[in-house]
């Protein structure tokens, strides 16, 4: 087992969110969790994983693209 496994806190730390959020996604099964007993932990690869599937890219603006307002 090389995957850390991460409790609703440690994880809503690493968001810089509040525990709130955490349990939100795994109620809506949005990130992947192990329940161990009543105890939920989140892998640090499936927090990896729900980041990057989320991360927005900016937009490349180029000059000539964009439209004046007269």
């Amino acid at each position: 087992m090389a995957d850390r496994y991460l409790t609703v806190a440690q994880v809503a730390e690493s968001l810089g969110t509040s525990e709130r959020f955490p349990r939100r996604l795994i109620a809506e099964r949005r990130i992947t969790f192990v329940k161990v007993g009543r105890h939920v932990r989140i892998p640090e690869s499936a927090l990896s994983a729900f980041v990057a599937a989320n991360t927005v890219q900016p937009i490349d603006h180029r000059r000539g693209s964009l439209r004046r307002v007269a």
